[in-house]
């Protein structure tokens, strides 16, 4: 690791928090290594994965100065596209509470997570355009999946940055809370996500993923798979044994 996260590991679930505040946690190539190797590792011990930043800030963007630097062989790369994508496509749920800006990469690095649960202080936007670039790491497709065309056409093309209020009412946020609140009520998230089976949520993301093609076969034979499991079996059975027990 270079030292750019924070990280708590628990049995089931990792918080990793963003640690670049000099720089308002500008996503730099150190921190995109050290998060694909928080990626490889819930990759192979699936845990629910928590994002946040630190001292108010999500994360204010790419790094500029690296960004400066990048060449057509870079964007081709796909450093934070690729990144993002390998995020996106974790195993168990993930989880970004925002406090603070989420601004360019910070943003996108918000949209591939399941679940974005924020402060009143929350600022969401993509001004890519306004330095040359586009914002190529997600969100011309994930924030109009998130929040509809129009919306996104109006943060990613006339440089609309979303209050948290706002992007509450458009979906793009889970749930407002006091930054006070905001670590607590990310791990009651993680709580009610998982009380349900783990191959299960798995699936259920996989099937999420898939293209409309898939579908239903992709469904069918994921859900063949979980009707063998001994874990259908033991849910299954102890609701029906509490049910027969209420009804007593």
């Amino acid at each position: 690791m270079n030292g750019t996260l924070n990280i708590e590991e628990g049995p089931d679930r990792v918080l990793v928090r963003l640690n670049r505040p000099h720089v308002r946690n500008a996503i730099d190539a150190a921190m995109v290594a050290d998060l694909h190797e928080i990626c490889a590792e819930l990759e192979r011990r699936p845990r629910l994965l928590v994002l946040t930043g630190t001292d108010g800030v999500f994360a204010a963007g790419a790094d500029i100065r690296e960004l400066r630097d990048r060449r057509k062989e870079d964007a081709l790369a796909g450093i934070n596209s690729g990144l993002f994508e390998r995020i996106a496509r974790l195993p168990l749920p993930t989880v970004a509470a925002v406090d603070g800006p989420a601004l360019g990469g910070g943003a996108e690095l918000s949209y591939a997570c399941d679940f974005r649960i924020a402060t009143p202080g929350a600022r969401f936007g993509n001004p890519e355009t306004g330095l040359g670039i586009m914002a190529a790491a997600g969100a011309c497709w994930r924030l109009r999946e998130l929040v509809g065309e129009p919306l996104a056409k109006e943060v990613l093309l006339a440089g609309r940055v979303l209050s948290a209020a706002e992007a509450r009412a458009a979906g793009l946020v889970n749930e407002l809370v006091p930054a006070e609140e905001l670590l607590g009520t990310a791990g009651r998230w993680a709580d009610r996500i998982l009380t349900s089976a783990p191959l299960a949520l798995r699936l259920t993301k996989l099937a999420l993923a898939a293209p409309p093609g898939a579908h239903p076969a992709f469904d069918d034979v994921a859900q063949a798979v979980l009707f063998e499991t001994d874990e259908k079996q033991r849910r299954m059975t102890a609701f029906l044994e509490r049910r027969a027990g209420a009804g007593q």
